[in-house]
């Protein structure tokens, strides 16, 4: 087991990458408190693992809207109160922008997107590693990023600039805070069959035509699982000297 008795939070968990992270952490060994704003997903994953024989992890939900500061840090004591540790963080939750260009960028779009996408990282982050510090824990915090965080044409304005930053803060956390014993990695995925999908009911048509045009150059649409078994690697003690960098899982869709 690569995580045996390993505490961790993943927000986002309710489905998609959250979810099969959360599956595959427990199958490994992990206590996960698994954070989202809405609760039936996380729930079956719960039912589905009780089915199963001799899962040596196990399951929490904690309900959570990551883009509350107030929650973030709630949804980290709850790790640590049931617990007593907290070793590895994954801030998975994020959403897309309808891929919306900056003429057509709204406020309350622009705002939305950075605070679950941005300020939830940053309200975490300060969290886990105020607590990691203090107790001497050797932590792993991993940054759910994406290829619309190393390209400019993979999404709106809102969802590309949230993501740079999410790589930017990525890296910043990851060398200040080597000597303390904890590492921060991004994951950069591409192309992923989950629900998060392009985001609002009415997309921009400009935006969509333009960033489209570099779709069919991905070989294919990756799995959640897939994510999950990058996470898994990045949260062992198997890299426990990669810190600070970006792991992009696309296919090789950014190769070209």
């Amino acid at each position: 087991m690569k995580l045996e008795n390993k505490v961790a939070v993943i927000t986002g968990a309710g489905s998609g990458m959250g979810r099969a992270m959360a599956k595959l952490f427990a199958m490994e060994g992990a206590k996960v408190v698994a954070a989202d704003i809405n609760g039936e997903g996380v729930e079956s994953l719960i039912a589905e693992l009780a089915k199963l024989k001799d899962v040596p992890g196990e399951v929490v939900f904690c309900k959570t809207d990551v883009s509350q500061k107030e929650e973030c840090d709630a949804m980290i004591e709850l790790a640590v109160k049931k617990y007593g540790n907290l070793d590895i963080l994954v801030n998975n939750a994020g959403i897309m922008d309808g891929m919306m260009p900056v003429s057509e960028l709204t406020d309350e779009l622009w705002e939305r997107v950075m605070g679950i996408n941005l300020n939830s990282v940053m309200y975490s982050c300060r969290h886990a590693i105020n607590i990691m510090t203090q107790r001497g824990t050797k932590g792993c915090i991993i940054n759910t990023a994406s290829v619309g965080g190393l390209q400019g044409a993979r999404a709106g304005a809102a969802y590309t600039a949230s993501k740079f930053a999410v790589v930017g803060l990525t890296r910043n956390i990851g060398y200040m805070y080597a000597t303390k014993g904890i590492r921060c990695n991004a994951i950069c995925p591409g192309g992923i069959e989950t629900n998060i999908g392009i985001g609002l009911r009415a997309p921009s048509q400009f935006g969509m035509e333009k960033v489209s045009a570099g779709v069919a150059l991905s070989p294919r649409f990756g799995k959640a699982e897939e994510v999950a078994e990058v996470a898994l690697f990045l949260a062992s003690d198997e890299a426990s000297f990669v810190n600070g960098t970006t792991i992009t899982v696309d296919g090789g869709w950014t190769a070209f």
